[in-house]
């Protein structure tokens, strides 16, 4: 017979208070989830047209494999348009009449998910997660997704993009001959702007009948972009978000650079923006050049449509510009998913999915026709590329390959960058996005104006371009930021 003494009743209470700290800390990893008794998900997105056919077929490949083992049946939603998406979750949580209920996962950019955290209705993901998967995505995407008051994870990073440059090659033949341009000069945002004046002046000599009728050059979408990542490349972080507080940074030198080069450009008629997308504006050959997302790659033309006939053209695949002497930053963007609190069952199930949809090859199958770049580390890669297309029998647009590969060999030698979410972070947005380009576009129409009644370039625009209108530009502007930050 064995006696043990009160040391040993302790030793044994403490391995008995072990073993059940392991078994119930195991719990939170154990699977909820019955293959008898599927649980249901519906997921909204804004995908459309061949965006919408990839991610279904994934979602249709997932419930008729993993998902049947699981218990776990998806079903996908397109909403329309990123701000259709946005309208349905607000009008959702507000439970307004008509409205549908929420969704159990759905598409979201930092600053949306950031108010609906706000409203207590998202999901805490590192619930689901342990921290070798969260270690295997890149890890400025999984910090992008730490909006929660104590930087827990709300946002699952699942497709991402950044900013290129295309260029129509085919029409920029002729002016690099006659002039001596170089593609070599579209490095910066300053070499952009004198690439530009160069090509409104070529165009204009063209026809030496009919005077001041250059052409613009250049157009990006997302001016929003370009203040923030600009400002960056400045060293100036425009949005200051840290956990003592906000700080809006808006230094006039760095500014002026901005303005001396997206305003004074714009006025001049060396950019411009015509259409919804600068692709478009390619398309009808008012532009030759823009900067937009990845994802715009397969938007850019084949052809040029014009008045007196069509063309059909190449293009080129540049590296978005920086500016003169500034740090390599590149935007970083691209909405990821959220999942909406409910219970354990449908919160899990949500995480298990998303976690299917960014394996390297699902993700990539995704991007080769998305545009979207693969968020884990390891996907990010020309090989890994190459191996899902040929496992796949993958036909990819020439564009968006070349795009995607464009980015992969420049990923090394960029940092990625997006500002944290903060309270009325949309609002802010909205002001880098409109305010200096509502005012080009008005003061464009006011120098074309006086073009037409026979004034010079220099005459017709000299009142737009001065220190003084810079100023009355500057100071509007600060207010309009510090108003909508304001709320």
């Amino acid at each position: 017979m064995i006696t043990t003494g009160n040391t040993g009743k302790r030793a044994c209470l403490a391995c008995l208070a072990a073993a059940l700290m392991f078994t119930f800390a195991g719990c939170g990893n154990k699977s909820p989830l019955d293959p008898k008794n599927p649980v249901s998900l519906t997921v909204w997105h804004y995908y459309n047209g061949s965006q919408q056919a990839a991610f279904d077929a994934l979602v249709e490949e997932f419930n008729d494999t993993v998902g049947r083992e699981e218990g776990i049946y998806v079903q996908s939603y397109s909403q329309g348009s990123v701000s259709d998406l946005e309208s349905a979750v607000r009008d959702a949580i507000d439970g307004k009449v008509g409205a549908d209920t929420m969704p159990d996962i759905f598409s979201s950019y930092a600053d949306t998910a950031y108010e609906v955290e706000q409203a207590g209705a998202l999901a805490n993901l590192s619930d689901y997660l342990e921290q070798e998967e969260l270690d295997m995505y890149v890890d400025s995407y999984i910090e992008e997704g730490r909006i929660a008051s104590d930087g827990s994870l709300r946002i699952f990073p699942t497709a991402k993009s950044t900013e290129i440059m295309m260029v129509n090659e085919t029409d920029w033949e002729p002016f690099a001959v006659a002039t001596g341009a170089s593609m070599d000069d579209l490095a910066t945002v300053e070499g952009v702007t004198a690439t530009a004046k160069a090509y409104y002046e070529w165009t204009d000599s063209l026809t030496p009948d009919v005077p001041e009728d250059g052409k613009a050059f250049y157009g990006r979408d997302a001016l929003a972009n370009y203040f923030i990542i600009g400002m960056q490349q400045l060293g100036v972080e425009i949005f200051q978000v840290e956990s003592e507080g906000f700080t809006l940074n808006v230094p006039r030198e760095e500014l002026h650079r901005l303005w001396e080069n997206y305003y004074v450009p714009m006025v001049k008629g060396y950019f411009g923006a015509y259409g919804s997308f600068r692709s478009d504006d390619v398309k009808t050959g008012d532009i030759l050049a823009y900067t937009g997302s990845t994802t715009s790659a397969m938007y850019f033309p084949d052809q040029v449509e014009l008045d007196s006939g069509t063309h059909a053209i190449d293009y080129a695949v540049l590296p978005a510009p920086i500016f003169e002497g500034g740090k390599n930053y590149a935007v970083q963007q691209g909405a990821g998913m959220v999942v909406s609190k409910s219970d354990r069952q449908h919160e899990y199930a949500a995480v298990e999915f998303l976690k299917w949809f960014t394996q390297t090859e699902n993700n990539l199958r995704f991007g080769c026709v998305s545009g979207y770049l693969p968020v884990r580390k390891e996907a990010a890669n020309v090989q890994n590329l190459e191996r899902v297309i040929a496992n796949q029998g993958l036909s990819v647009v020439p564009k968006t390959y070349d795009c995607l590969t464009s980015i992969f060999n420049e990923m090394d030698g960029m940092t990625l960058y997006t500002n944290k979410s903060f309270q009325n972070g949309s609002a802010a947005r909205k002001v880098l996005e409109y305010n200096l380009a509502d005012r080009a576009a008005e003061d464009r129409a006011a120098v074309a104006a006086a073009l037409a009644r026979g004034e010079s370039l220099d005459e017709a625009s000299a009142p737009y371009v001065t220190d003084e209108a810079f100023e009355n530009w500057y100071n509007s502007f600060c207010d309009a930021l510090n108003a909508a930050i304001d709320g």
